[in-house]
């Protein structure tokens, strides 16, 4: 990728042979050819070179599907890009194509809480462990590293509570003993932070979220790393998930995008952040502002930028207190994920949090995720010190 990635979001995926600035949405199941002989030359083209695009059945995508590859395997600097059709199956299929029967999985605690069950619940079935670590406490992963130890699942920053590690301390723990590492970068995004070419074999990201920017598709990706390409093609083939060609058009008009709607995620939500850093009732801010803190330190470490997703710790001893903070909030609505245009709220009570070993909250302690859309902040703000006055 020659030109910034500014310049290559709003010029990929031109199709000339339609004289569409976008590409056509192709829908097919069946994938017709002249002859049988046609059927076996693009078989064996297939064979020869896995990652062309010839292809004999929908369920390996159509020229739709294809030029999002395209698209993000540039972004990430990657080998390869699988899509899948919600940004848990990206998380689902790149761990299946690593750990087996008898194997470790090392996670950090503040992870996404689906993927804590499917690690800690359903993979015990298989007798598959998981092993959780301190995001804040990096010699924790390192002691809990075994000779079974097969994967270091990152989610950086973290769910909910945010936290940011040092990525390349983790990275170097891995090498040493030649451990598989796979990163959820829903949060940064390809356009603020590029795992792969840190030394990540595996870099997810939640299609759904700031991708498609406009919160009417659900979609994942899964860049990987030459090195996993067999193992992730398999395990593709076997599971047979696949994104299918419209949710890849809307995700790829809203990559056009991508990198306006991250910068103004940001300015606002820094601007939100400073906010409720002065109020007295909000005990913590969770997002990289202040710089004298460790977090700051090891967000400006790697990212170029922020999103817009953040969250606060509130004190109150009456939790309906804070709940009817978050009623009377008039510009935020309420509901399960994130990165779209609009501005969300969410009480993030301990089932919500997953079943964690760091995360510690008082009874007098809320935490309150937010996702800061692309409003006018002012308004944001007015609204919420309006509401804040609730809170007792």
């Amino acid at each position: 990728m020659s030109n910034s990635i500014k310049t290559f979001l709003k010029q990929v995926g031109k199709d000339y042979q339609s004289q569409s600035v976008n590409p056509p949405v192709v829908r097919a199941s069946t994938v017709i050819f002249k002859t049988i002989q046609d059927i076996k030359k693009t078989q064996s083209k297939y064979k020869k070179n896995p990652l062309s695009k010839n292809f004999d059945y929908g369920r390996k995508g159509t020229s739709t599907t294809f030029v999002l590859q395209d698209l993000l395997r540039k972004i990430e600097n990657a080998y390869q890009v699988y899509l899948t059709p919600t940004g848990f199956g990206a998380v689902f299929l790149g761990i299946i194509s690593i750990v087996r029967p008898g194997d470790e999985i090392i996670i950090t605690d503040s992870v996404y809480s689906p993927t804590r069950f499917l690690t800690e619940e359903y993979l015990k079935k298989f007798n598959i462990s998981a092993i959780f670590y301190d995001p804040k406490n990096i010699n924790d992963l390192k002691r809990k590293i075994t000779n079974k130890t097969k994967l270091i699942f990152v989610e950086n920053p973290g769910s909910n509570t945010f936290e940011f590690q040092d990525l390349n301390k983790i990275l170097s723990f891995a090498k040493k003993r030649n451990i598989f590492t796979a990163i959820d970068n829903t949060w940064g995004t390809p356009y603020l932070i590029k795992p792969l070419d840190l030394g990540f074999d595996m870099s997810i990201v939640s299609a759904t979220k700031y991708y498609s920017g406009h919160s009417d598709v659900m979609g994942g990706s899964l860049a990987i790393n030459k090195k996993l390409f067999k193992k992730v093609e398999l395990s593709q083939k076997a599971i047979g998930s696949r994104l299918g060609p419209d949710d890849a058009y809307l995700i790829i008009r809203g990559l056009r995008t991508l990198d306006i709607r991250l910068d103004k995620h940001q300015q606002n939500a820094l601007k939100i952040a400073k906010f409720f850093s002065k109020q007295r009732k909000v005990k913590e801010v969770f997002y990289p502002f202040k710089k004298n803190t460790n977090q700051y330190k090891m967000w400006k470490k790697y990212y170029s930028g922020a999103s817009g997703l953040m969250g606060i710790k509130v004190l109150s001893k009456n939790k309906n207190s804070v709940i009817k903070f978050l009623n009377k909030l008039k510009l935020f609505s309420y509901g399960y994920s994130w990165g779209g245009f609009e501005s969300l709220a969410l009480y993030q009570d301990k089932l919500a949090l997953g079943n964690r070993s760091y995360t510690k909250l008082n009874n007098n302690e809320h935490i309150i995720r937010l996702h800061i859309g692309l409003e006018d902040p002012n308004d944001l703000i007015a609204d919420i010190k309006q509401a804040i006055k609730s809170i007792r």
